[in-house]
């Protein structure tokens, strides 16, 4: 079976899908994958990295860009070509789309060729390219029922959101979503790994980019109030993801912290797989975006989240927030409203059990291991026919 993938732009797309990847490896041994993505965007390094064969083909953005589309229907076309090249090269039996203007290209020529398409919906609402090309899709993959709206009848199918094998094996799954039992031993792992103390609880910031450097300037204006507690509650430990841009920055006022606080904080610039895996199974508590992930991750995690929509992404952000806030699996801040409210709203859950562990339940009864096992059985199912045809073909 020959699967080629394309999407890029985020790791919100990237991961979902090889997450997808894992999980069909592991139930149809011998596939064969070939990303297709763009030649100056994050996923190369994430595909490469994952051991999958990468290609790049040029294209830009169509939907809601107005004069800016018109300039790239020229790139639009010639990434055509090159897509079109590729699917003779490669002869996919099927093409997994997640999103991103260089999914354009790989798209339409796999559907001139008659290539069977699948979409793969990392958010809760459609982006323009996927709404635009979804017409072209035998069936889209989404992460929550409420997401089957935006498509034709019967087009969508519900499957949750794809998780990081690593994470899935953190949290006690292999890669197909069964229980291993192994959960409380990465936790054990993870205090080790960053030094923890076992008594107090831990709360995650996830500032690691550049479209949440006001996550990292409002922890830092409260840092000390956090860590020493409220109203007479103890203190807690942070573990804060910064991001590159902010590290020279964060390590310098990490370093006039007295040794009592600097004992309990714990800056990097960036977790790799495994690392993240450790951070979101020793948490108690986390703040961040409200990207894709947040729909799988934190639930897998039965972490309570603290969500802060990135006020410039248009809408994706703030309809998952609405979506995990509307189950009681979270508390959502405005981003103009951190530097005022984040220590009173962390320590409003940090020290209050209840209402944690109850936001804790409501995260995890969200959970969805098997989601990218359901996403593998679709691509498989789409296949067959072309697959049968394909391996006359080649033989």
């Amino acid at each position: 079976m020959r699967v080629m993938i394309s999407g890029g732009g985020t790791g919100g797309g990237v991961y979902p899908a090889l997450s997808i990847a894992d999980a069909l490896k592991a139930s149809q041994p011998g596939v064969e994958f070939l990303w297709v993505g763009s030649p100056a965007g994050p996923e190369g390094d994430l595909v490469s990295r994952h051991g999958l064969a990468f290609e790049t083909v040029h294209s830009g953005p169509l939907a809601g860009v107005g004069l800016r589309a018109l300039l790239s229907v020229p790139r639009i076309g010639w990434g055509v070509t090159q897509a079109l090249g590729i699917v003779r090269r490669f002869k996919p039996d099927l093409l997994l789309m997640t999103g991103g203007w260089v999914t354009l290209p790989a798209t339409l020529a796999c559907w001139l060729r008659g290539v069977p398409i699948v979409i793969y919906l990392p958010d809760i609402e459609p982006g323009g390219t996927i709404r635009i090309l979804s017409r072209f899709a035998r069936t889209v993959a989404v992460p929550v029922a409420d997401s089957a709206q935006y498509f034709k009848p019967g087009q969508a199918v519900e499957t949750g959101y794809p998780v990081r094998s690593a994470l899935l094996e953190a949290a006690g799954y292999d890669p197909l979503g069964q229980p291993t039992g192994k959960a409380a031993q990465v936790r054990g792992q993870g205090i080790a790994h960053f030094g923890l103390d076992e008594c107090l609880p831990t709360l995650l910031v996830l500032g690691g980019s550049s479209g949440a450097r006001s996550i990292n300037r409002a922890l830092l204006a409260q840092l000390e109030r956090i860590l020493k507690g409220d109203n007479g509650k103890p203190g807690c430990q942070i573990i804060h993801i910064s991001g590159r841009l902010d590290w020279a920055w964060i390590q310098d006022e990490a370093a006039r912290l007295s040794p009592e606080r600097a004992a309990t904080y714990h800056p990097v610039e960036y977790l790799h797989t495994r690392e993240m895996a450790y951070a979101l199974a020793v948490a108690d508590l986390v703040v961040g975006r409200a990207g894709a992930s947040t729909l799988g991750e934190f639930p897998l995690f039965d972490l309570p989240a603290i969500l802060v929509p990135y006020p410039y992404a248009w809408r994706y952000q703030k309809t998952n927030a609405d979506y995990l806030v509307s189950r009681q699996a979270a508390l959502q801040l405005d981003d103009e409203r951190l530097m005022e409210e984040l220590a009173s709203v962390v320590s409003s859950l940090l020290y209050d059990d209840q209402a944690r562990e109850r936001m804790a339940e409501a995260s995890g009864a969200l959970k969805r291991p098997d989601a990218a096992a359901l996403a593998a059985a679709i691509l498989i199912d789409v296949a067959q026919p072309a697959l049968a045809e394909n391996q006359g073909r080649r033989t």
